[in-house]
């Protein structure tokens, strides 16, 4: 009798649990997402070689792809059900199919690839090799090479204009960017600008591109339309990151160096405001209505929450050691950030700014790709 009673209690205790993680399933289900669809975080992991898949409605590891050594650039494509990197080392670009988990096709790129970029219309990829100092357009249905193109020396990054028009290009050894056609990736102007030129934003008209330095404490401003250097900013601390407001009308640069968040007015092209965040932010994101930009903090090992419009800091949100990449799920519902020294992805509930859990990754996660299909 007592064990028929023992077994009674263990049954309901397991209906009570199952009804207990469907509800919370629903409850950290994000709103857009209808039944049937999947929505996938993917980390590429630089210790190890591999991208880790993450199903964020389950909130569990599903697959362990093994893409080559040093994955770099990782982004879901656009309208393809496809997650496409670069393996810096092997030189070539992979995609892999989200419905499969397999990588579907590999593509010879040049030496040392670092980043990728997409047309506006999805049928394009760019990709810039700094060890081959070259630019090659790939068409993404068919995944072969259509055009070659040549910057100046050590090409960083490469970035299409909105309108899909020119291919931005910031080359390091030169002090340049080259400005190429997006179609055939010949050289329309080169300009330069502060010394060691890495990342790049620009505007949503495709009027202005910023470009940071690697060496200064500095980010470029270029007029696309004349072609010309407009000004070398100067900061109070080196760029980590840029992050444009979705309107395009400020500027929000990160900085390790001056523990802060510095804010360009990309109109006047002057910086503004200062915000002190803590020990070394270095990388950010926006939520979905514009009026907070999350902030890692990598040596504090947590997440700042700003809200732009009054420029105040809220209470930081504690996530691991080293707290890196940062991305929101289409929607806003769902925090995500890559912690470099604890191998984790954190997941946090943007409403609220409160940790749902940490799952395990690769070893050393870098970059990291969202995907709804």
């Amino acid at each position: 009798m007592k064990l028929r009673a023992n077994w009674r209690a263990l049954l309901v205790l397991a209906v009570l649990a199952a009804i207990a993680i469907r509800l919370i399933a629903i409850e950290l289900r994000p709103s857009f997402l209808r039944p049937g669809l999947h929505l996938c975080a993917y980390v590429g992991n630089t210790g190890d070689g591999t991208v880790t898949v993450i199903d964020l409605v389950k909130l569990s590891r599903v697959a362990t792809i093994p893409v080559g050594a040093n994955p770099t650039g990782i982004r879901e494509h656009p309208l393809r059900k496809e997650i496409w990197g670069l393996s810096s080392a092997g030189g070539y670009v992979w995609v892999l199919d989200v419905k499969s988990n397999q990588v579907v096709a590999r593509i010879a790129v040049g030496a040392a690839p670092y980043a990728l970029d997409f047309s506006p219309d999805g049928r394009r990829a760019y990709v810039a090799s700094p060890g081959s100092n070259s630019i090659v357009a790939i068409d993404c249905a068919s995944r072969q090479i259509v055009a070659r193109g040549r910057a100046g020396r050590r090409p960083w990054i490469a970035r299409v204009t909105p309108d899909g028009n020119l291919l931005i290009v910031s080359n390091r050894d030169d002090s340049t960017i080259s400005l190429l056609d997006a179609g055939t990736l010949e050289t329309r102007a080169v300009i330069g600008v502060a010394p060691q030129p890495e990342q790049i934003a620009i505007l949503l008209k495709s009027e202005k591109v910023f470009v940071t330095s690697g060496a200064t404490n500095e980010v470029s401003v270029v007029d696309l339309r004349q072609k010309v250097l407009l000004a070398n900013l100067s900061l109070g601390g080196a760029p980590d990151d840029l992050i444009l407001k979705p309107d395009g009308g400020e500027l929000y640069i990160p900085s390790a160096s001056a523990h802060g968040l510095l804010v360009v007015n990309t109109q006047s092209n002057e910086v503004g405001d200062f915000l002190l965040l803590g020990m070394s932010p270095s990388a950010g994101t926006f939520g979905p209505a514009t009026d907070t930009l999350y902030v890692s903090d990598s040596g504090a090992g947590h997440i700042v929450p700003v809200a732009i419009d009054v420029r105040q800091a809220g209470r930081p949100i504690q996530v691991g050691q080293d707290p890196r990449t940062c991305r929101l799920t289409p929607g806003g519902d769902i925090l995500l950030v890559v912690d470099h020294g604890s191998n984790d992805l954190a997941v946090i509930r943007a409403k609220t700014s409160s940790l749902i859990t940490l799952i395990p990754v690769g070893s050393q996660p870098r970059d990291l790709a969202i995907k709804v299909f």
